[in-house]
């Protein structure tokens, strides 16, 4: 039966890194909100980015059990940065059924805070597809992430 794979992090711990090499080992679809977001508005979301965002996550929620149902495992990269949306989206794959688990990467802030400046670096010089990361985001970012206690995770990756 086909599962999936829900990692839970924050800003700029490497979930995308970890959801390519956890295909690359088991197989499996990414269904990535960033990815989405930046073909669609580059960087130019705006004031509209949180409200496309909850839309986008709602569609790729339904769109992951169509994939599941198909046989392929699904591996969500999003973030899950608060305790509600974790509970919503357990909530949402017991209802029909569908085997989760959340993966957490726990990565030391100084391991962040160089992989923000390569990041940053990456995007603007090489044109990278991913989100600049100025200090308005990364101060928005935290005061929304909410820490996962021990037994919310199935996984707990440390770094």
């Amino acid at each position: 039966m086909a599962k999936v794979i829900l990692i839970c992090g924050r800003l700029c711990c490497g979930k995308s890194t970890y959801a390519e090499k956890l295909v690359r080992e088991h197989g499996g679809i990414i269904l990535s909100v960033d990815e989405i977001m930046l073909a669609m508005f580059g960087q130019n979301a705006g004031s509209e980015h949180d409200r496309y965002t909850k839309r986008l996550q709602a569609y790729l929620l339904d769109k992951s059990v169509e994939i599941l149902e198909a046989g392929c495992d699904v591996i969500l990269d999003w973030g899950f940065w608060t305790r509600e949306a974790r509970c919503s989206a357990k909530e949402f794959y017991e209802n029909r059924g569908i085997q989760w688990a959340f993966h957490y990467l726990d990565v030391e802030e100084g391991v962040r805070k160089q992989r923000i400046e390569k990041r940053n670096q990456e995007v603007s010089v090489k044109g990278e597809q991913a989100y600049l990361v100025d200090e308005g985001l990364a101060v928005k970012a935290e005061a929304l992430f909410e820490p996962p206690e021990q037994g919310e995770m199935q996984v707990w990756v440390k770094e």
